[in-house]
C-alpha cells in the first residue's frame, strides 16, 4: 500500500511494514490489541508504541463465525490533513481562477 502497515493474529504477534520492507516480525501495538479484544474498527492516535502521536486505523479480520482472528492497521495519512482549511480556501481559489479567465 505504501503506508506504514501492521498486522497480527489473535495467537501470534505479527509484522510491521514500512516502504515495502518488513521492519519487525514480532510486532504488536496497543490499537492492534484493542481491536482483537473489541472486534471493532478503531480510528485513534496512540499514546504509546511505535506510532505514538500518529493517527491510525485498525480493523479486525473475522473468522467465518464473525470472531476477530487478526487485526490489520495502517497509519491514517488523511487524518493529518486539515480538510476544513482545505475546503475553506476552495471558494477563493475558484474565484481567482474565474477572475484570471476574464
Amino acid at each position: 500500500m505504501g503506508l506504514p502497515t501492521t498486522i497480527r493474529s489473535l495467537k501470534r504477534k505479527g509484522l510491521r511494514l514500512e516502504k515495502g520492507q518488513i521492519l519487525d516480525r514480532n510486532y504488536t501495538g496497543p490499537v492492534l490489541e484493542e481491536v482483537l479484544k473489541t472486534n471493532k474498527v478503531i480510528h485513534e492516535v496512540p499514546t504509546e508504541g511505535v506510532y505514538r502521536g500518529k493517527p491510525v486505523v485498525v480493523a479486525p479480520i473475522h473468522s467465518k463465525d464473525g470472531k476477530a482472528i487478526a487485526a490489520l492497521g495502517v497509519v491514517d495519512i488523511l487524518a493529518t490533513i486539515d480538510l476544513h482549511a482545505v475546503f475553506q480556501e476552495y471558494t477563493s481559489v475558484l474565484e481567482e481562477v474565474e477572475d484570471a479567465k476574464r
